[in-house]
């Protein structure tokens, strides 16, 4: 029978239309049975065609029972020249690399949008035929190989985020590689959070290093059978993390952005990031989570406007599929559970597209308006000027206040533009848009002479602030959505 059922015709449907190859079908609808991707790619797309386009279950593959796990090299293709001839007088491994020469000569092939084209053109009789022939031009002697292939890191990110992993052991055999640290011990460093040193890469780092004639004194070849088989440690199910993304207004002036721990006491009981993750880790059944965002406010600075943009990961979530109407209500849930935040714009995002929240950071602008006192008396006329001055340049030596988590450096920053509002004989509102990462409080009050020039130097008085609310973050990002 076809190894596709009617219940999986709709997957498959979506999938081909998507541009994902046969053979990536059938993994993906649980196809373990050899035969049907051994067939030809032409042959596979034909019959899955044939297949969607009929109304129940009616074509027929043979199904021949499955090779041997275990295949020898001269079972892949029958037939090929002198491949039989190859020499049983020695015995090694070898790792067969082909290079760019066996790039697609098929120009109307529609590269599979998952495996990249691996499991189309590089599963064909011609391909194998060329790493058979690879193989006899190299020269060496061997009873027996293995045979490896290296895959693009970026499959992992195009194949499901669920993974199921099954952690063997065999105490009987552990200290086989214990040799290898003394002839190599570079390879085999301390970690925090490994229990060993003997790790799979440390290991085979070794192995790469040793000669074979140290390794042949240590260890016997072929290797001693073994009494017991492995053991399974055990079986744990994990999925990749999903990002979440959106703007946030925060209202309240004694609420951190992240939790404000100092000498590991904390001194408010929430924070931004909290009020908003805690919602999110209970409907993605997550385990945890890392909050960023563009920039952060102090404590006691409110963000008003549009919000700033964050993003949330949310590790190992166990329920990850939302549609954007659950996405609406979770952001409802979210906003009516405090009035110190609120939230807008919630989206899953992918975490590429965490990169635009970063990118130019420095270059972007920020929006601030601050109640300013004076301790001279002031009028309308003196606070005037400061609305005439454009692109003020201003050096920052790192805040006193920030210096125990900050490099010392100076940093040059731009106050675009200033307006002021007249309040009374000590006070005035300050208007600013400026650089991203200027520190507004030290501009106003001078930092002890750590910011210069500053708004005290300016006006010739004693300055300092009283309020401050970021207005706007001119970064575009995450996407505006619909109410």
């Amino acid at each position: 029978m076809f190894p596709l059922t009617e219940e999986n015709k709709h997957v498959a449907q979506l999938l081909l239309s998507t541009g994902t190859c046969p053979r990536c079908i059938f993994r993906f609808c649980g196809v373990d049975l050899h035969a049907p991707y051994k067939l030809s790619y032409e042959e596979l797309l034909g019959e899955l065609q044939k297949f969607l386009e009929t109304e129940k279950d009616e074509l027929i593959l043979e199904v021949p029972n499955p090779p041997s796990k275990k295949i020898r090299l001269q079972e892949l293709e029958v037939g090929i020249d002198g491949i039989d001839n190859l020499s049983q007088n020695g015995e090694g491994r070898v790792s067969v690399i082909e290079d760019g020469s066996t790039a697609s000569k098929n120009s109307n092939l529609n590269v599979c949008n998952v495996c990249l084209g691996i499991l189309q053109e590089f599963c064909e009789k011609e391909f194998i035929k060329k790493v058979c022939q690879k193989v006899e031009a190299s020269g060496f002697e061997f009873t027996n190989l293995v045979f490896s292939v290296s895959f693009p890191p970026q499959l992992s990110v195009r194949e499901s985020l669920f993974e199921v992993s099954v952690v063997f052991a065999h105490p009987e055999t552990v200290e086989d590689c214990h040799f290898l640290r003394a002839v190599c011990p570079d390879c085999f460093k301390p970690a925090k959070n490994k229990q060993s040193v003997f790790t799979r890469m440390a290991v085979m780092k070794a192995l790469n290093k040793i000669k074979e004639e140290d390794f042949r004194k240590q260890f016997p070849c072929p290797p001693n059978s073994p009494k017991a088989v492995c053991t399974v440690l055990e079986i744990e199910c994990a999925h990749g993390a999903v990002f979440v993304a959106g703007r946030y207004n925060k209202y309240s002036r004694n609420l951190p952005q992240t939790p404000w721990i100092i000498d590991g006491e904390r001194k408010l009981e929430s924070s931004v990031g909290e009020l908003i993750s805690d919602h999110l880790l209970t409907e993605f059944k997550a385990e945890s989570f890392n909050f960023s965002s563009s920039g952060r406010e102090d404590v006691d600075v409110r963000t008003l406007g549009n919000g700033r943009p964050f993003a949330i990961e949310l590790v190992n979530p166990h329920r990850v599929h939302f549609t954007s109407q659950e996405i609406k209500e979770l952001q409802q849930k979210i906003n009516n559970s405090s009035n110190k935040i609120q939230v807008r714009d919630l989206q899953l995002v992918t975490r590429e597209a965490i990169g635009h929240m970063k990118e130019g950071e420095e270059e972007k602008t920020k929006t601030y308006s601050a109640l300013i006192w004076t301790n001279k008396t002031i009028q309308r006329k003196d606070i005037e000027f400061l609305s005439d001055i454009k692109d003020l340049k201003i050096d920052q030596k790192t805040p006193l206040r920030v210096l125990h988590r900050r490099p010392l450096a100076v940093r040059t920053r731009i106050i675009h533009s200033m307006e002021t509002c007249y309040v009374d004989e000590h006070h005035f509102r300050l208007y600013l848009k400026t650089q991203a990462g200027t520190y507004i409080k030290e501009f106003v009050h001078g930092d002890f002479g750590r910011t210069k020039p500053n708004i005290g130097s300016l006006m010739n008085v004693t300055a300092d602030i009283l309020e401050l609310d970021v207005e706007s973050v001119d970064v575009d990002w995450p996407p505006a959505l619909d109410d």
